[in-house]
């Protein structure tokens, strides 16, 4: 249960992204809720997840995850911290030299410490979710564009995070495909919501998915962020 001292999934606070923006960019995503920020190009929301997973550091403001700057950690801490956060990057982030299952298996083979038994049992489970075990052994390039996603998402949850930042998630899928992959994101239901926090960026997503995103905002080229109604 959240107390009213625990800290929230994510915070941007005051942060510059827009070129022509009049304001910064400030936003608080509430535990357990699904929250999209839509905007062009030229909106900025492109480098939100980057500033989320201390990719890069703000000029100014500061972007907060479960109430710590990840930016500023040392760099161990900061890549034991993005354990807590998946990250489905825009395009899917695949590295092309790797089958679907070892792009999955990836981030636990190098972040985990736990047996390549276990490991492996946890990539079949999650290609299982994902209905990828017959596109398993495929490259990127051999795999069509929902396998890519599919496999790109198993990755983002390999650690079970209580927080999934998704960048243009449904572009190139069906509505019903992109639902169904927000739900598996969402990692079901509990009393208080879903049981992850989800913060998606893109310029639109299907008006499928909209009753399942809990507050949706769309970013004006002047930096300003307008409540959708969904």
């Amino acid at each position: 249960m959240t107390t009213p001292h625990s800290p929230l999934p994510l915070v941007f606070d005051s942060i510059p992204i827009a070129r022509n923006a009049s304001v910064p960019f400030s936003l608080e995503v509430p535990e357990r809720r699904t929250v999209a920020v839509l905007g062009d190009e030229d909106s900025g929301i492109g480098m939100l997840g980057g500033y989320a997973l201390g990719l890069e550091r703000p000029a100014t403001g500061h972007a907060l995850v479960f109430g710590t700057e990840v930016a500023g950690l040392a760099e161990p801490e900061r890549l034991a911290f993005r354990r807590r956060v998946g990250y489905l990057p825009a395009g899917d982030g695949l590295l092309q030299n790797l089958s679907l299952r070892d792009n999955v298996a990836l981030p636990l083979r190098f972040g985990s410490g736990a047996a390549p038994r276990d490991i492996e049992g946890r990539v079949t489970v999650m290609l299982t979710a994902l209905r990828l075990t017959g596109a398993a052994q495929l490259r990127p390039a051999q795999a069509n564009e929902e396998e890519r996603r599919r496999a790109a998402l198993a990755r983002a949850i390999a650690f079970d995070p209580a927080l999934l930042i998704l960048e243009q998630p449904f572009d190139g899928l069906t509505a019903r495909v992109a639902s169904e992959l927000l739900e598996i994101a969402r990692g079901g239901e509990s009393a208080e919501g879903a049981r992850r926090t989800i913060f998606i960026t893109g310029q639109e997503i299907p008006p499928l998915i909209l009753r399942r995103v809990d507050q949706v905002y769309r970013l004006t080229r002047a930096g300003m962020l307008e409540l959708e109604t969904v």
